[in-house]
């Protein structure tokens, strides 16, 4: 496998475009992002309405494509050869296989450090988050359990051939995945198992939202002066998803809400019988949206899940459907001219998630 790559990444450095020595830095990068739409749009495969309209990539060449895995999830590897050499690692969005909707739709949260069981002997041991609150979305883990290895095995090999600077590109489900995969790697470097001279810069693009606040926080301290971002168009519904219900134990173990049960106690009555009414009426519809949310998007889709993958256990969810943000978000432009092109059409769902419109407005931006 390692050799495969290296040999693969050797024959695409003799045809890519060859450009002057390029360090990778921190911080969003226009040209960068770019360059990053441009080969990303084309794990569509020789389906060219993804890429309609976008030009090839003039820095990078494809070099390595992965098997498919369960899920339908694939990643790529794309070299940029030269005195400073640099790969991207482009992991393919949602497809129109059920599979792949399927690890959309296991919405529940599983702990940010676990084991999973793949069946067949398999297992995939990760550690995202140092904080033990921290949660992530059930189905992108599961999809980069799959994938994990194969990154692992050619990161390391790239990087004994001479490649220090890594880019981790995703959009849309890809986007969710790039999270992941990123706190993974981070994690390998803390361990000593990835080298510490290893740099990675993360593009999430039209990413959505991973897991929950504490997985955020982690995230981005990880991440800390500007090594991922968020590329988002405000037109687009999918950053904003999954569905979030925020309950009181979704908060730091010291708040306002512990102790709320001992101070209606002590009201006088009746107003001690109103203070509880009141509380359960804002408390209690939020607590039930979170067991329905796993329930449904945990339990009856894991059963899907388990077809699709033979063998497959996780630990227990985590009880939490808090879904939040990550990273440094960089906003396109969606503005009256934006809207002219690309007018909103309730029968064109993924009109503004696409390639096109995130290219044509990562081109106006300064």
């Amino acid at each position: 496998m390692r050799l495969t790559v290296f040999l693969l990444v050797l024959l695409a450095g003799l045809g890519a475009p060859r450009a002057r020595a390029q360090v990778l830095k921190p911080g969003f990068d226009k040209a960068e992002y770019l360059e990053m739409i441009r080969l990303h749009c084309r794990q569509g495969g020789t389906d060219s309405m993804w890429w309609a309209g976008i030009p090839k990539p003039q820095r990078f060449a494809l070099a390595y494509r992965s098997p498919t895995s369960p899920l339908d999830n694939r990643w790529d590897l794309w070299a940029h050869p030269g005195p400073q050499p640099q790969a991207v690692i482009s992991l393919r969005g949602t497809t129109g296989k059920a599979e792949s909707w399927l690890a959309n739709m296991y919405a529940a949260m599983l702990p940010a450090v676990g084991e999973l069981q793949l069946g067949g002997g398999r297992k995939f041991v990760y550690h995202l988050a140092d904080n033990p609150q921290a949660a992530v979305h059930a189905g992108w883990l599961l999809s980069l359990a799959f994938m994990a290895d194969g990154i692992v095995h050619t990161v390391d090999s790239c990087y004994r051939h001479g490649t220090r600077d890594f880019i981790i590109m995703g959009h849309s489900q890809g986007g969710g995945v790039a999270f992941l995969l990123t706190s993974y790697l981070r994690n390998l470097q803390q361990q000593g198992r990835l080298p510490a001279d290893l740099r990675l810069k993360t593009y999430c693009s039209a990413g959505p939202k991973p897991g929950n606040l504490y997985y955020a926080y982690d995230y981005e301290r990880a991440t800390y002066g500007g090594w991922a971002v968020n590329v988002v168009n405000p037109a687009d519904w999918v950053p904003e998803v999954p569905l979030t219900t925020q309950t009181v134990g979704d908060f730091n173990p010291v708040n306002p809400f512990v102790g709320v049960s001992e101070i209606i106690k002590k009201q006088k009555f009746p107003k001690n019988l109103l203070a509880r009414h009141a509380y359960r009426q804002l408390d209690g519809p939020a607590r039930r949206s979170q067991r329905r949310y796993q329930r449904y998007l945990g339990g009856y889709v894991g059963k899907a899940i388990a077809k699709a993958v033979p063998g497959y256990r996780g630990p227990a969810f985590y009880p939490s459907s808090n879904y939040m943000r990550a990273g440094n978000t960089v906003a396109l432009p969606a503005d009256a001219a934006y809207y002219a092109k690309y007018p909103n059409d309730p029968r064109q769902l993924f009109r503004h998630h696409l390639f096109q419109p995130y290219y044509y407005l990562a081109e106006r931006l300064p």
